[in-house]
């Protein structure tokens, strides 16, 4: 990462290395433009420039290990003119720490004289306010904007302030608590500085974004920064914690737990996922799902949190310059003045075929794992109108749900590989619509199986309608198999095929896809046993992880952004098929292979994607413009632990299946605190001469613990 971002709930900051919003690039961030300071899309502050003598700092340390609170350590260059020593170089720290805490955001510029004299300097901020939208910052399109006013000082604050196209007034307020800083109308913060030899100064900030005149109030800096580590603090402790003989696992896993914290949102309904930063901190179909879904062994509370924020905005007209039809979950809601001005269709947008199954999914898994049946009666309407939604679409498109984009300004491909060139033929023709993709089959296939379970444990008496609910959902899911079975099998390939045509034909490229359905049940068993050690074989296997695409085929590109990339979350998917399904040998080769690739990412984090390149070919190769952090990939090493224990809860039945397989160089993991049921589980898991021992430490689910053997992974 060669930026620096911060986030808590609606606001983010976008900074360069030395925490400056800048509007130009420097040397080395030449793939990420638009730093600032961001609320509800729209950029509030454009610069933001700290300066000593006129001149920018050197920047000494600047971490990424957190994404709540930020320390940025500075120093001055050399300063002379006419020969005269101004300032001796490196004489000055300037260390900045920053945080946000209920949409403020609060910063500290702390001053050190480490030189034998006395110092005399001025600092100064510059800062200016464009009050952006989103699509406008990232260039996709211009449009009707508002009017931006000039900056207004006032003692101990400087405002600014715009009149937007849609109505809303945005203003940005900074205010500081330095009587001998002043600020002046053209948006520059000045302070002169006088310091003895190990003398220190400082000076403190607030920036206070503002919505249709609702500010926000801030609190003293200690108290709000008390107030967001005890918060924070109750997240990992409230959360499974992890402990191995692979340090990199557990830390890993911690950096996975920390930053899907940080990119948890709250509008009244519980804390959801948003998709990741700096470019997509939004609510987002398919990625907050699918993270939800991550999440539930670790805080199921997200995922009702979730199933409530794609409820309220569930599809419930037909508009095809949004891609809406009615009971469809929407693909990605956005706030700024182009959406809210019908410029851009986001307000919210729902081209996307997969977000529907998977809400469907995530409703009947959240069930499975919590036993929280009641939640099933309070989304019953919305759960009624997503499976007409299904039907529907399956019976327009020749028994298989499909996507077909009506918007001038729509997405063209609306599985989870949305890029122009994601769907290609073996003979590199691209895939015309409608499309019906592969996992999008095994996600209907799975809520529809599984919520014919839950239905039939909620009937109350003859009549009530759950039962025969139940009946038509398992039989459908039935016909679906069949249907499945004789359309997307490539013989030839033993695999399946990602897609079928606008004419049927199966896209018979070979991709990770098949991957994330395997977990459904969809697939014949013997089938299913291909597509697991395809999953693992060398031309879909890089060594670092599955490729999207596997080498050899004629779209395969490892530089890519769908066609031979690696993507974490899209080795997630697999992996809970691989360990759903007992195939525990190749779930430990995909656990190997993510976990060394992340000893060569910042942070033990692992980002959105990486390039596909063999392990043979040194150590995984970036990807230019990868969101980091992004919460399903932030979400895979809780998905890697639960592969590990082949974790399996069935609180309809009352039972919790472990079948654990340890990767290579691991032989000992511990889980304490994995939420199933009405309770917590804690398990040790050992490697022994004859496969993996499993020992339950603690178990306050409700319910029975089924230990499986599983064959040992390679030593």
């Amino acid at each position: 990462m060669n930026y620096r971002v911060l986030k808590e709930n609606d606001l983010f900051l976008l900074t360069n290395l030395a925490g400056d919003v800048t509007p130009e690039q420097t040397a080395g961030e030449e793939q990420l433009t638009g730093y600032g300071l961001y609320r509800s899309d729209t950029r509030f502050l454009s610069r933001m420039e700290l300066l000593v003598n006129g001149r920018r700092p050197i920047v000494l340390a600047s971490e990424a290990d957190q994404n709540y609170a930020a320390t940025v350590v500075l120093t001055n260059p050399h300063m002379e003119e006419d020969g005269k020593l101004i300032l001796w170089r490196e004489s000055v720290e300037l260390r900045r720490e920053r945080f946000i805490y209920g949409d403020v955001l609060y910063e500290t510029v702390r001053m050190t004289n480490f030189s034998p004299q006395p110092l005399d300097f001025e600092l100064a901020i510059r800062f200016e306010a464009d009050f952006t939208d989103m699509f406008v910052v990232r260039g996709f399109m211009g449009g009707k904007l508002g009017v931006a006013h000039p900056p207004q000082a006032a003692p101990g604050e400087l405002r600014f302030a715009y009149d937007g196209s849609d109505g809303i007034a945005r203003a940005l307020r900074v205010v500081w608590d330095a009587a001998a800083a002043v600020a002046g109308a053209d948006g520059v913060l000045r302070r002169p500085v006088s310091l003895a030899p190990g003398a220190s100064a400082e000076l403190s900030l607030r920036l206070l974004p503002s919505l249709a005149g609702v500010e926000p109030s801030p609190l003293r800096p200690a108290e709000a920064l008390a107030r967001l580590e005890a918060e924070y603090a109750d997240w990992r402790d409230g959360s499974c914690s992890v402990r191995s003989d692979r340090p990199l696992l557990d830390a890993l896993y911690e950096r996975g737990l920390m930053d899907l914290r940080v990119l948890l949102n709250d509008e009244g309904l519980g804390r959801f996922p948003v998709a990741g930063l700096p470019w997509y901190a939004v609510l987002f179909g398919r990625d907050s799902l699918i993270t939800a879904l991550q999440l539930l062994p670790i805080r199921p509370e997200t995922a009702l949190a979730t199933l409530r924020m794609m409820a309220r905005w569930q599809g419930d007209r037909h508009d095809a310059w949004r891609d809406e039809q009615p009971g469809k979950i929407m693909h990605e809601l956005r706030r700024g003045e182009l959406a809210a001005t019908d410029q851009v269709p986001f307000s919210p947008y729902y081209g996307t075929v997969d977000a529907t199954p998977l809400f469907l999914l995530l409703a009947a898994e959240y069930v499975r794992w919590t036993g929280e049946a009641e939640a099933l009666r309070e989304l019953k309407p919305h759960l009624e109108r997503a499976l007409q939604w299904v039907d529907d679409n399956a019976a327009r498109y020749g028994g298989f749900v499909s996507y077909h984009s009506e918007s001038a300004k729509g997405i063209a491909n609306q599985g989870w590989k949305d890029s122009a060139d994601s769907i290609v033929h073996c003979e590199g023709e691209y895939a015309a619509t409608p499309i019906a993709l592969v996992e999008v089959q095994g996600y209907v296939y799975r809520a529809k199986s599984q919520l014919a379970r839950q239905f039939a444990g909620l009937s109350e008496g003859p009549g009530d309608g759950w039962d025969e609910w139940a009946r038509r959902l398992e039989a459908e899911a039935e016909a679906l198999r069949q249907r499945f079975e004789a359309a997307f099998w490539l013989e030839d390939e033993s695999y399946y095929a990602i897609a079928l045509d606008r004419d049927g034909r199966p896209v018979r490229s070979v991709t990770s896809n098949p991957g994330h359905a395997l977990s459904s049940g969809l697939f014949a068993p013997e089938r299913a046993a291909a597509v697991a050690r395809r999953l693992v074989a060398p031309d879909l296997f890089s060594g670092y992880g599955i490729r999207t695409m596997a080498a050899g085929q004629t779209g395969y590109n490892p530089m890519s952004y769908h066609d031979g990339s690696v993507w974490p979350h899209d080795n997630s998917m697999c992996l809970l098929g691989l360990a759903e399904q007992g195939f525990a040998a190749e779930a430990a080769t995909v656990v190997e292979g993510l976990l060394a690739s992340a000893a060569h990412f910042e942070g033990a984090r692992l980002p959105e994607l990486f390039c596909g390149y063999g392990r043979d070919a040194g150590k995984p190769v970036r990807y230019p413009v990868a969101c980091s952090p992004q919460a399903w990939a932030a979400g895979t090493p809780l998905v890697m632990l639960t592969a590990m224990l082949g974790l399996r809860p069935d609180c309809a039945d009352g039972v919790v299946t472990l079948s654990p397989s340890l990767p290579d160089g691991m032989d000992r993991l511990e889980a304490k605190g994995i939420r199933i049921g009405k309770g917590r589980l804690d398990v040790e898991v050992r490697r022994e001469r004859d496969g993996f021992r499993a020992v339950v430490t603690a178990n306050t689910t409700g319910l029975a613990v089924r230990c499986e053997a599983a064959a040992a992974a390679p030593v």
